[in-house]
């Protein structure tokens, strides 16, 4: 199996250095993600400046290339680009593994995630992709036995035959300790409240106006049951299918009529 494995912290970050530990051997690893941090930059790709992309070794047990732009990017021009080249045209991943992030993406996170978008990008171009993130808390997030959680996860998932244009979702709850359980797992919905973050107005010494964002990203209006903040916080690992089809289905009928 050969996977590209990317991610939006960056790839120097501590979260894709473990889960490339926890994968390496599923088969080839190919390690193509972000120069710097890019978190919450969506399905944002870029357009009027190259892409400047440079070999690189994070670790003695992962090479792989930075790329100067955003996840979507990096799978982008992976998929695109760097894989042909390196294993000819025509060639292709057999899945792509966004991850480990830094912090949980349910909810209305998903929509402005820089690993799910990542993932997404995958699908697009028909390779199945899995986003992996993990839930923190006030501790000390331990890397690798998260790692050794997300592989347990995506080892359930890649057991059974998956579309090329699907996207899984799964996140990991928190994991503070070398011997934390293994989690059980849970299909669970998106929760689609919206987030009670806001921002806090603030002068600097000049007397410019600036806003500072506030709040953790895991705070929402409503949590609804079975979705996948409350599987979350209960401590299931949280597997989400997702579809990057936009359009409203039910209201397609609709609007025929209205518009007819």
């Amino acid at each position: 199996m050969r996977i590209l494995l990317t991610n939006d912290d960056g790839i120097h970050a501590p979260g894709i250095a473990a889960l490339h530990g926890a994968i390496r051997d599923i088969g080839e690893v190919i390690t193509i993600a972000p120069s710097d941090v890019q978190s919450a930059t969506s399905h944002g790709i870029t357009f009027h400046t190259p892409l400047l992309v440079a070999e690189t070794s994070p670790n003695p047990h992962m090479k792989g290339f930075a790329v100067d732009g955003r996840p979507a990017d990096c799978v982008k021009l992976g998929l695109r680009r760097i894989w042909p080249d390196m294993f000819g045209d025509g060639q292709l991943p057999d899945v792509v593994i966004s991850g480990m992030n830094s912090g949980a993406n349910v909810g209305i996170n998903v929509i402005y995630s820089g690993t799910v978008g990542a993932a997404v990008e995958s699908a697009f171009l028909g390779v199945p992709a899995i986003a992996v993130s993990l839930h923190l808390s006030d501790g000390v997030p331990h890397w690798r036995r998260a790692a050794e959680i997300a592989r347990h996860a995506i080892d359930e998932v890649l057991k059974h035959r998956i579309e090329p244009h699907t996207v899984i979702n799964i996140n990991i709850p928190r994991t503070n300790s070398a011997d934390a359980p293994m989690p059980k797992i849970r299909v669970a919905t998106m929760n689609t409240a919206a987030g009670i973050d806001n921002y806090e107005r603030r002068v600097s010494p000049s007397g410019q106006v600036y806003y500072w964002p506030n709040g953790d990203g895991m705070k929402f209006f409503h949590t609804k049951e079975g979705t996948d903040v409350e599987s979350l916080n209960e401590r299931f690992i949280t597997i989400t299918p997702l579809q990057y089809d936009l359009t409203d289905h039910h209201h397609l009928g609709l609007w025929r009529t209205r518009l007819a």
